[in-house]
């Protein structure tokens, strides 16, 4: 959208609606994004990592970063894209962070309002209040680091496909072409997590994506390994801090701003 680079504000708002399903294919902007979804799940993928992003969760993408943005379940978008002018103290990579219930509203004031909106007003000070908020935002555990090592990306990309696969890395080593204690080393210096923590966030993010799109726990948990429907409950609740059952349970309002 080169239109939103022309728009003489710091900061702009945008709102989208789309069906479960859809795909933004990859594509970058010249100004940084804070990507929220008040409804469903978005997977961003960009060379370096994928990032789930729920409810009450964000994305920040710097500008140039090409990206693509897949939905789970149906999403209602709400994006703010922030000039250079307005980027001080922010990050220079992706990341998925926390939106308190302050930002929240903030961002959907912003993307209902005129572009540009007038300067002067209850609007711009309304931006200058979420500026500060954003960059106080706390950063979330939902990113998956995508290794750049052919060894370590045969055995991703397969995991990629098959989430459940049980394989250790003494199994992967064959298809690796390298030593056990090679992978766990490369997992480690690529990602800055073991081999289990690594493919235990795949499982999340997958899970998460799943409950977006509708599907049952017993159906996920199966499809992603688990002995048991229990089993699959109490990994989520431990690094979720809720059951999958009730994750979603707050998300039914629709908040589209209009």
């Amino acid at each position: 959208m080169p239109e939103i680079d022309a728009i003489p504000r710091p900061v702009v708002g945008f709102a989208d609606d789309f069906p479960g399903g859809h795909v933004i294919p990859r594509h970058r902007h010249l100004r940084g994004q804070l990507i929220h979804a008040s409804t469903g799940v978005m997977t961003v993928t960009t060379g370096e990592g994928i990032w789930v992003v729920p409810p009450q969760r964000a994305v920040w993408v710097p500008g140039k970063i090409r990206h693509e943005i897949r939905m789970s379940g149906r999403v209602v978008m709400e994006t703010l894209y922030l000039s250079d002018r307005a980027l001080h103290g922010l990050p220079l990579d992706c990341r998925v962070v926390a939106i308190s219930p302050l930002l929240e509203q903030l961002i959907r004031r912003i993307v209902a309002m005129p572009r540009p909106y007038p300067k002067g007003g209850a609007e711009e000070r309304l931006v200058g209040v979420a500026l500060d908020e954003i960059r106080t935002m706390e950063v979330a555990a939902f990113h998956l680091p995508r290794p750049s090592d052919p060894r370590l990306r045969r055995v991703t990309e397969a995991l990629f496909e098959n989430p459940a696969d049980e394989r250790g890395l003494g199994e992967w080593a064959a298809l690796a072409a390298a030593s056990p204690r090679t992978l766990a080393r490369l997992f480690q210096r690529e990602t800055g997590m073991s081999f289990g923590t690594w493919r235990r966030q795949l499982r999340l993010q997958r899970a998460l994506e799943c409950l977006a799109g509708g599907e049952s726990v017993t159906a996920i948990a199966l499809a992603l390994g688990y002995d048991s429907t229990s089993a699959f409950i109490s990994m989520f609740r431990r690094h979720l801090g809720r059951t999958p059952g009730s994750y979603f349970e707050d998300e039914g309002r629709d908040s589209r701003p209009g």
